[in-house]
């Protein structure tokens, strides 16, 4: 990471237990240890111009809580929006069993209809993770996201990589598909392919830019996560410690973003940028 991303640590950090380092869960880590460390280097440094110890969090497509539940144990409000019924169900169990209930809420809706669920301008963070894939208008799902945040606030977006796509179909010898999500506009690979829209991270910065926020960074995840085979990280000693230090030694490079599985930018208002 660079050095503007790795501020002075909070004393939050004492009060969780990163998910990179998740014992339960080293497989998950390899999806979002990247994403975490940006994301929390991005609170801290709002908690440090702010003066407040918690922050107001939006996380859109949160599910059942995957980021809701450790941005909480940091001391943070979060709201979950989902369209899911069982996700929504599933956040509630997970944050009682986290001991962070009290600081995560559970609402009923999509990027869509946004502000028919939450407050316009009421947050100092919003996450969009796995959302602009499932949308019908990205630009829209970005402007309402922008649009929730305080006149001092930062956007995670998170969403799948259109040259990972291409590259997994190839390995796996589906070349036609893989020639298909390369000439489709959508990155989509086929019919029977379950994601709607996949994206270069210039496509990607151009929506963030195009909502009225600064890109402060741009980093390839799951590089090379998905393409190892899951019994070498599982039994080779080291070798998924190893591969987290890779991912991250990639993932600013800018020739990594054309082959990641999924593209973290973090947009900033300008008021943030300028600061």
């Amino acid at each position: 990471m660079s050095d503007p991303m790795r501020p002075p640590v909070s004393h939050h950090h004492s009060q969780t237990t990163s998910l990179r380092s998740d014992p339960s869960r080293p497989r998950a880590s390899l999806r979002t240890a990247v994403v975490w460390e940006v994301l929390q280097d991005a609170l801290d440094r709002r908690v440090k111009a702010t003066g407040r110890a918690s922050l107001d969090v939006l996380d859109t497509g949160g599910g059942s809580g995957k980021f809701a539940v450790p941005v909480a144990r940091l001391g943070h409000r979060v709201t979950v929006v989902d369209p899911s019924p069982n996700a929504l169900f599933a956040l509630e169990r997970r944050t009682a069993e986290a001991g962070v209930a009290e600081r995560v809420r559970g609402v009923q809706g999509d990027a869509h209809g946004l502000f028919d669920v939450v407050e316009r301008g009421g947050y100092d963070a919003v996450l969009c993770h796995g959302v602009l894939e499932y949308v019908d208008d990205p630009a829209e799902g970005i402007g309402n996201a922008v649009a929730a945040l305080r006149p001092e606030g930062v956007l995670s977006l998170l969403a799948a990589g259109l040259g990972g796509a291409v590259l997994a179909r190839a390995l796996a010898g589906h070349f036609k598909e893989a020639r298909q999500a390369l000439d489709d506009p959508n990155g989509r690979w086929g019919e029977g392919d379950p994601v709607p829209h996949r994206f270069t991270a210039e496509q990607l910065t151009a929506l963030v830019e195009g909502a009225g926020l600064e890109v402060a960074a741009v980093h390839g995840v799951r590089v090379f996560a998905d393409l190892v085979p899951g019994v070498l990280v599982d039994t080779e000693p080291g070798a998924l410690d190893a591969l987290l230090k890779l991912e991250a030694a990639v993932a600013e490079l800018p020739a990594f973003h054309s082959v990641a599985t999924q593209l973290h930018v973090l947009g900033e208002t300008r008021g943030v940028a300028e600061s």
